[in-house]
């Protein structure tokens, strides 16, 4: 299993030197990727709740985000061989010529090193600025990924849909990457999946919100959903974003097993989650820390990081 952490981003923690830093670091390591987000804005009034907080609150580092693609290029300038990953750019909130020539673009200059993960968004003040509709999100979604595609793959391109046209045009640079830089859907919902296999994308890019289980559940749903479509269940990987929250205190250790939430506890609980997890059939895990006290700390997340990759190999 492949082992990824995240760039310093967002927060007190994201400067230039901290992101140059860890993508270094990472790099020496061993690593096999780094990752960043996308948000556009902290409303002083969200009109939609954050879920990950039981008040709906957003995080405070939502109101410092380094736009995503351009700090994967300065980064892939720093670096050789890391895998560069987004998780997630929402899609929706771009042009799909722009985003896709972005893309491409990062894939160039990393010589083929671009991971594209992708979703839809949820937050309607994100909607609102980028004057995009709040209603038929999946629907605009998949139009989105096959104008990428074609964009990415064919040498005069035309799409013609009920929310995006393009009319026939050369439009590069193409992606070093053939047929095209890999593309991996976040979100839960049926569509998602749906997505994922009708237009053949190279497969879910995750997060753990409850028991293990339950992404045991969602990979085998994904895999019977493509047997189902005749495609082979083995195209579809799958990518998982995890926030580690390690205890190190022994008194903090949280004994009773069946309470305790994946990837929180000791190194070696999590480590044990993480062998699980690889068990599965999860192909790449990333380690975030954006939003966790450690992530102020570069050093300690690469050496917890490390420690936690020996689970995985």
């Amino acid at each position: 299993m492949k082992v990824g952490i995240t760039l310093p981003q967002a927060g007190e923690q994201s400067t230039t030197g901290n992101i140059v830093r860890t993508a270094k670091t990472a790099e020496d390591e061993g690593f096999d990727s780094l990752w960043v987000f996308e948000r556009l804005l902290w409303p002083i009034s969200p009109q939609t709740p954050y879920v990950a907080n039981p008040d709906g609150s957003l995080p405070v580092e939502y109101q410092r985000v380094f736009d995503p693609l351009e700090t994967l290029t300065f980064v892939a300038a720093k670096t050789n061989k890391i895998t560069l990953g987004t998780s997630v750019i929402d899609i929706l909130f771009h042009n799909p010529v722009v985003l896709a020539r972005r893309f491409a673009t990062l894939d160039v200059l990393s010589e083929g090193r671009t991971i594209a993960g992708l979703g839809i968004g949820w937050s309607k003040d994100e909607y609102q600025v980028s004057n995009i509709p709040f209603e038929n999100k999946g629907k605009r979604a998949d139009e989105f990924i096959q104008a990428l595609k074609k964009i990415w793959t064919e040498d005069i391109v035309e799409f013609k849909g009920n929310y995006y046209n393009i009319p026939a045009s050369k439009i590069g640079p193409k992606p070093i990457q053939k047929p095209h830089i890999p593309i991996f859907m976040g979100g839960f919902s049926p569509n998602t999946f749906k997505r994922i296999i009708n237009y053949s994308t190279n497969g879910w890019l995750g997060l753990i919100v409850g028991p293990l289980e339950y992404l045991e559940n969602t990979i085998k749903s994904m895999n019977e959903m493509a047997s189902k479509a005749n495609k082979d269940p083995n195209e579809f990987k799958t990518i998982l974003l995890t926030y580690p929250n390690i205890v190190e205190s022994k008194n903090e250790q949280l004994t009773n097993e069946s309470q305790r939430f994946p990837l929180t506890g000791t190194i070696d609980q999590i480590g044990n989650d993480i062998k699980r997890i690889k068990k599965i059939g999860v192909n790449h895990i990333v380690f975030g820390y954006n939003f966790l006290p450690i992530g102020r700390d570069i050093d300690s997340v690469i050496n917890k990081s490390k420690e936690l990759s020996k689970y995985a190999r």
